[in-house]
């Protein structure tokens, strides 16, 4: 049976389309061109939306570009109205996404304990039986 979806989540990702099209053709901070919007969640009267980015220039660039994002805010949001037609246009709050990065950080330990056994495994099977 197909998952159904409520109003809001097609709302909500309806805004983190046209968000990240926006973002990468429309603003023309350089800090900001290398983000990825990941997810959006809305409040249940659609007054306020946090919207989390990802981006490929590491953490040490994320207060730029959470700067940047919260400069062209007004900007996003006043194009946001023209694409979609709701109610109440949400306030824009970024969120930088730790998620990927940990996703990331928890695969390279799992690979290092994989290539760890295997290692114990091997040693353990090349000792002579005494």
């Amino acid at each position: 049976m197909p998952k159904e979806f409520s109003r809001g989540q097609r709302v909500a990702e309806q805004i983190r389309r046209e968000l990240a099209e926006l973002i990468q053709q429309d603003v023309k901070n350089p800090k900001v061109s290398f983000v990825s919007l990941t997810d959006v969640e809305l409040t249940p009267d659609y007054a306020h939306a946090k919207i989390f980015f990802t981006a490929m220039g590491g953490t040490g660039a994320i207060p730029e570009i959470l700067e940047g994002l919260r400069h062209a805010s007004g900007f996003l949001r006043r194009e946001l109205g023209k694409r979609i037609r709701i109610h109440t246009l949400p306030e824009l709050h970024f969120h930088y996404d730790r998620s990927v990065e940990e996703g990331s950080r928890l695969s390279k330990l799992i690979d290092q304990t994989v290539r760890e056994d295997a290692a114990r495994a091997q040693a353990t099977d090349e000792k002579p039986a005494s």
